[in-house]
């Protein structure tokens, strides 16, 4: 069977975490995680349950005969149905731990090219089946869940790994077509040889694709100006259940909408982008960067504010309050750091730093650490407080399964509102988390950092954690989560920046979003994907009693 294995070069996933299988955590780093989580939320004797294994798991036997025209490239096998049911959020492994498969898909396609999509999407259609598209796998918030088991007689997930090529660049235009199943290791190793990057490195970035950043408006390494993957696409090519739509290669058009905007952010819904032409960055040459410590959050937060409508445009400008800068070796607890980092392919950007330092300093703020470009300012961003906490970001996820293992409440959410409501409404939330916290859960943590900024506005990311056991976390996670989306929505933020609404947030994207536009948006999909079938649940509810008749892809 030719299909690939869900991994980088050729590397099997594990199902139930971040990483491949054989690259284990040691001992010693588990027992450190339950220290710490020991530690700072006050309880003792936690109990890590045991990693489960693929024979533990018992799973529904598939609904689907896969016919022969399509055996070449799908399986019901059951490590690839187990491991194309969850993410990688609290709530997926938690699941993964409590061994329950019960949203595992019937049949896991891996097309060769978009013929092979294209089939998938013809036999789903005429049979019924929900199909579900899958990039890398990490998603957050239940974006590839398949549908309640009554609701269709099938699921089929489309798994787009094999389409991992850099079909075409052009250094001219600084821009290369791109294939959608590429994960970031891969397209920036091909990028390489060319002096050309995307430099669009989300958290996820090991293990998740170029198509599923642009289906759900993915965040990356830009703290400012390029902060989604929105700008960074020219155009799209997408496989729809009615055929294939590709637009035109332009940096800029007035001709209309624009209508790459229909499909970013569309979570899988409307087609599968199987290529993209992405604008590309020279690789970086000259950067200058800083930690800077402030006495009050808030009073960085006027200075990182001043940074951000000054147009210097930093690469980086994390802004850790007092507690995740000490959980991320950043500082020791007592004042809250900003990581500021400017960077060019063309030119020196110490002068951008120096004005950053000038705003911090005017608003109280105390430079830690500081190199510019005689100084290997990228060595010495490895060390120090900006060390630590790269060194913290890039490895957390590979434990993050630990925490669910041990029972307690681990999650994060994220957010968007303008800088007029910030103090306000930040306030307000550290204050509805911490109340319920305390009230029903016995104590707990809230922090939160600056991960993405704008001129008007900044991008705030919430951690939480808090006791509960095995048998409740997916309660009290419940309840923390539904806390919090109900107060960014109550107060004005968005329900998500850039983890994307999947199912998580359905519920309240149904309350940021103007029902006009969600009747808007029904009509494309009916037009793309008249049965309906495309992840069902996210974004759109199928209308009652809608069935249209099977459908033919021609051509």
């Amino acid at each position: 069977m030719a299909r690939q294995k869900s991994g980088y070069y050729g590397k099997r996933r594990k199902f139930w975490t971040w990483g491949y299988e054989g690259e284990d955590n040691s001992n010693e780093e588990i027992n450190v995680m339950r220290e710490r989580v020991e530690q700072r939320l006050g309880i003792k004797d936690i109990k890590i349950l045991t990693d489960p294994t693929l024979d533990e798991i018992e799973l529904h036997p598939s609904r689907i005969k896969i016919p022969q025209s399509l055996e070449a490239f799908c399986t019901t096998d059951k490590w690839d149905r187990v491991a194309h049911t969850y993410g990688k959020g609290f709530k997926d492994l938690t699941l993964v731990y409590r061994r329950e498969f019960s949203r595992a898909p019937d049949v896991v396609a891996y097309p060769q090219d978009e013929a092979d999509v294209a089939a998938v999407f013809d036999w789903c259609g005429e049979n019924g089946y929900a199909c579900i598209p899958f990039g890398g796998g990490s998603s957050v918030t239940g974006g590839f869940w398949g549908p309640d088991r009554d609701a269709f007689p099938g699921v089929v997930v489309v798994d787009l790994g094999n389409l991992n090529k850099i079909l075409e660049i052009d250094p001219v235009s600084r821009a290369a077509r791109i294939q959608g199943g590429i994960l970031g290791p891969a397209l920036e190793e091909q990028l390489k040889p060319h002096g050309l990057t995307l430099r669009h490195i989300p958290q996820s970035w090991e293990f998740s694709s170029l198509g599923g950043w642009i289906a759900t408006r993915s965040a990356g390494h830009y703290a400012t100006h390029l902060t989604h993957i929105d700008e960074m696409v020219e155009s799209l090519r997408v496989v729809t259940p009615t055929g294939t739509l590709e637009n035109r290669r332009l940096p800029g058009s007035g001709a209309g909408p624009d209508p790459n905007r229909i499909f970013i952010g569309s979570e899988g819904t409307l087609g599968i982008i199987t290529e993209a032409w992405m604008r590309l960055q020279g690789r970086v040459k000259f950067r200058a960067n800083a930690a800077i410590s402030f006495k009050s959050f808030y009073e960085g937060a006027k200075a990182v504010r001043q940074i951000t409508q000054a147009a210097l445009f930093p690469a980086n400008c994390r802004y850790l309050d007092e507690l995740d800068a000490k959980f991320y070796g950043a500082g020791d607890g007592t004042e809250s750091v900003l990581l500021l980092g400017f960077e060019s392919a063309d030119h020196p950007v110490d002068a951008w730093l120096d004005r950053g330092i000038e705003i911090c300093q005017d608003f109280g703020g105390t430079v830690k650490q500081r190199a510019g470009t005689s100084d290997n300012a990228l060595e010495t961003s490895r060390s120090g407080a900006q060390g630590n906490w790269r060194h913290q970001f890039r490895y957390l996820p590979r434990l993050m399964h630990t925490r669910a293992a041990m029972g307690i409440v681990s999650f994060t959410f994220e957010t968007a509102y303008t800088w007029d409501k910030f103090e306000a409404l930040d306030t307000e939330i550290m204050r509805r988390i911490r109340e319920v916290q305390k009230k029903e859960l016995g104590g707990g943590i809230i922090c939160r950092r600056f991960s993405f900024l704008y001129p008007d506005g900044p991008a705030p990311y919430y951690s939480i954690m808090a006791p509960s056991t095995h048998a409740n976390s997916l309660e009290a996670y419940t309840l923390l989560h539904d806390v919090a989306s109900n107060a960014l929505m109550e107060l004005g933020g968005t329900c998500t920046h850039h983890h994307a609404v999947g199912k998580t947030f359905r519920e309240f994207y149904d309350m940021e979003a103007d029902p006009t536009f969600k009747r808007v948006l029904g009509a494309v999909k009916t037009e793309l994907d008249p049965n309906w079938m495309l992840n069902p649940g996210l974004l759109l509810d199928r209308p009652k009693g809608a069935k249209a008749p099977p459908l033919k892809i021609v051509g």
